[in-house]
């Protein structure tokens, strides 16, 4: 990793000279001088803070501007993970030279296929894009062109990958983070919101010109060419549908036998269908911690239900029946209807290696050492080298012929990219050989 300063300075002079610095807050003391060098707060955007675009008339204009914009698109967009079920977008960002920045509200315009088309052609920066590009494809919005400035920071070997590290890093400013998990979904947004997340776009491009600039100096473009490339058609998959959900209730792990087990089933379902009907998360239904002490005691009546922790809050209370009528439900079973043990795909826990197969631990150790050593020797974290459930996998069951080619086909099945085989093999194939005698 380069030093901080010639950072900043490449980040700075990518900008135009006639583009207006962003708005830093004011020394709490006039008489008092900041640190030379230190980090400078951002307190509003450059151009002021906007208001949410919300009429079709408001959006063709911005349509109109956005596509006469030049350079890349900065976007960001903020859900309600912690207070909706839908994973859908509440509010989206953008930032283009020329254009400015746009806040757009997607629930009076659910349809942004025409701002699609109009910056189609350019590169989109995101910062952890894999966490927006389904919600942002819910409303139309999927990119050709991408840069992640979350992964390009992993891959240039920065430890700090958050938004507000990076630019304070690279850029010397400082974002504060406080509103990340505020309700995207209330109406209407306070003025604060809209300043926070105007300044999420207000120095993405700078920070993806910065980090650009890093992984050219260190010889990684192109590694994140492919995976900028990857998240893409990543993207365009439909989204897994994973069988039995229930079995992540946190804390399952505690129950014990499988009647006990369809009371998880039944009161999870139970409280799934009212957080659907209520777009509620549903740990604010009905918290998990509230399943596992119900599937454990088997309450039978409303009485007992309510003494169980996470039952005592009132609106809880006023579903007691739903709950009772869900155990109820699991009480009178056939025992042929109950939970059975899942078949697990692919290899067991670590862990057990030992015990089941001792070879194959043998050859996981070895496959992690060379991951690791390889991702030291290139200053990258391991798992952005390779993911360790392809590692597993690999070693759990390595092809009959073990050569340089065959580990590869097997990887390339995995998801691995060019650049991570270019790296790994041919010492991973080698890994995989028996070890030699003593």
């Amino acid at each position: 990793m380069t030093d901080e300063p010639p950072l900043r300075r490449r980040a700075a002079e990518s900008r135009t000279a006639d583009v207006p610095p962003p708005a830093v807050a004011e020394p709490a003391d006039a008489g008092t001088e900041q640190p030379s060098g230190g980090p400078v707060p951002l307190t509003a955007p450059r151009d002021g803070t906007p208001q949410p675009v919300a009429t079709p008339a408001e959006l063709d204009e911005v349509v109109a501007r956005f596509a006469a914009g030049t350079g890349p698109v900065a976007l960001d967009a903020e859900r309600a993970s912690g207070y909706r079920y839908s994973q859908r977008a509440y509010l989206v960002q953008l930032r283009r030279e020329g254009a400015g920045t746009t806040l757009i509200d997607p629930l009076p315009l659910p349809d942004l296929t025409a701002l699609d088309e109009a910056i189609g052609d350019a590169e989109w920066v995101l910062h952890a894009a894999s966490q927006d590009l389904a919600c942002l494809a819910e409303l139309g919005l999927r990119p050709r062109r991408l840069f992640d400035t979350e992964l390009a920071a992993r891959l240039a070997g920065f430890e700090r990958v958050g938004l507000a590290a990076l630019t304070e890093q690279l850029l010397g400013y400082t974002l504060e983070k406080h509103h990340s998990a505020a309700d995207w979904s209330s109406r209407p947004l306070p003025e604060s919101w809209l300043t926070y997340a105007a300044l999420d776009v207000e120095m993405l491009v700078d920070l993806r010109d910065a980090l650009d600039a890093e992984l050219h100096a260190q010889g990684k473009s192109a590694w994140a060419a492919e995976e900028f490339a990857a998240l893409i058609t990543w993207a365009t998959r439909p989204p897994r549908v994973r069988a039995e959900p229930w079995r992540r209730t946190s804390g399952i792990h505690r129950v014990r036998g499988a009647r006990a087990q369809a009371r998880v089933r039944a009161l999870w379902y139970a409280r799934d269908q009212i957080a659907v009907r209520r777009d509620a998360a549903p740990g604010r239904v009905l918290p998990d911690s509230a399943i596992i002490a119900a599937a454990e005691l088997d309450p039978k009546d409303e009485k007992t239900l309510l003494t169980l922790p996470g039952f005592g809050g009132r609106s809880v209370r006023r579903l007691a029946r739903s709950w009772l009528t869900a155990l109820d439900e699991a009480r009178q079973l056939a025992d042929d209807a109950l939970p059975v043990t899942p078949t697990v795909e692919g290899p067991p826990p670590p862990h057990r290696w030992a015990e089941r197969d001792p070879v194959a631990a043998g050859r996981l150790a070895r496959c992690r050492e060379v991951v690791v050593r390889v991702a030291g020797e290139h200053r990258l974290p391991p798992e952005n080298l390779i993911t360790p459930d392809s590692v597993r996998r690999l070693a759990w069951q390595p092809p009959d012929e073990i050569t340089v080619d065959t580990v590869t086909e097997v990887l390339r099945g995995y998801g691995a990219r060019q650049w991570q085989l270019s790296l790994l093999l041919p010492a991973l194939a080698e890994a995989l050989l028996p070890a030699p005698r003593a």
